[in-house]
């Protein structure tokens, strides 16, 4: 069935598939505080003075990007079989 171009159950799907990634973003953000290497790899710079915190997690960020950039061609990869 189709509207406007559209086919209604592609679009259910996406919808589907947008709702799950929704929900593993929201698990990933409650459980990453409990993942204890998280924010203390080698290459995570921090800077502590009197008066003066600065945190900034460059290793934790690249690694971070590759695990999602995998996860992103895994899904992309998902889809376009269909």
């Amino acid at each position: 069935m189709t509207r406007d171009g559209i086919d209604v159950e592609d679009l259910g799907r996406m919808l589907i598939v947008l709702g799950a990634l929704v929900v593993l973003i929201g698990l990933v953000f409650l459980l990453a505080g409990r993942i204890p290497f998280l924010g203390h790899l080698p290459g995570d710079i921090r800077i502590q003075t009197d008066g003066l915190s600065c945190f900034i997690p460059l290793a934790t960020s690249i690694l971070l990007s590759i695990l999602l950039s995998l996860l992103l061609t895994l899904v992309l990869n998902l889809l376009q079989r269909r």
